[in-house]
């Protein structure tokens, strides 16, 4: 990106211009100073202003803000939007009216709205990122009751003494099952089938 090019008496208000007409916090750009201000010959003859360059960061966190404004303006769906940079990671919060329709069945659009927005986050990049996309508190919502019915079927069967089939889950589903069962030393759990029908199947143990 080229970006803007501002001049004014000082650097700080050339960088303020740049920044109103860019839309952006002075965190979210990068700044090239072209040129200091001077005062001329007794401050009068020869005066030049400041001149600075600023353009948009080039960050995880912007590139999925950019994808996921354009698919949100094409679906007319106003949002607020909460985006955090973390450690390679960039998560993201939505909240308003009407956003079930970014959660889908069962999670289906936002497991690849989230799948979408990590591709386009790393496509010809160095380092990898991970995006982490959420709707209304939907995954928390959705691991707390997966970690319920991990509990409920364990002791079903443990008291039948046979095995429990579960529904066919994502691969970030069953991990949360595995996980809230791995402690167990009655029974123990495993996965099989083929994507996407992969589930997971809760045994006792002999």
């Amino acid at each position: 990106m080229e970006g803007v090019e501002k001049t004014a008496k000082t650097v700080d208000e050339a960088v303020s211009l740049a920044l109103a007409q860019l839309g952006i916090s002075r965190e979210e750009a990068e700044i090239e100073v072209l040129e200091e201000p001077s005062r001329g010959f007794l401050g009068l003859l020869g005066s030049r202003p400041a001149r600075v360059r600023v353009r948009v960061k080039d960050t995880p966190s912007r590139r999925a803000k950019e994808l996921l404004n354009q698919l949100l303006e094409a679906m007319n769906l106003p949002v607020d939007m909460a985006i955090e940079e973390k450690e390679n990671n960039v998560f993201i919060d939505i909240e308003g009216k009407d956003v079930g329709i970014l959660i889908g069945r069962r999670g289906e659009t936002l497991d690849a709205l989230q799948y979408l927005l990590t591709l386009y986050v790393n496509k010809n990049q160095n380092q990898r990122c991970k995006v982490f996309l959420d709707v209304e508190g939907y995954r928390r919502r959705r691991e707390e009751t997966l970690q319920r019915l991990a509990v409920k079927l364990a002791e079903k069967a443990k008291q039948r003494g046979r095995n429990v089939v579960l529904e066919p889950m994502t691969s970030h589903e069953r991990r949360i099952i595995h996980t809230a069962l791995q402690g167990r030393d009655d029974i123990y759990t495993y996965s099989e089938g083929e994507e996407p029908y992969r589930k997971i199947i809760i045994s006792p143990k002999k």
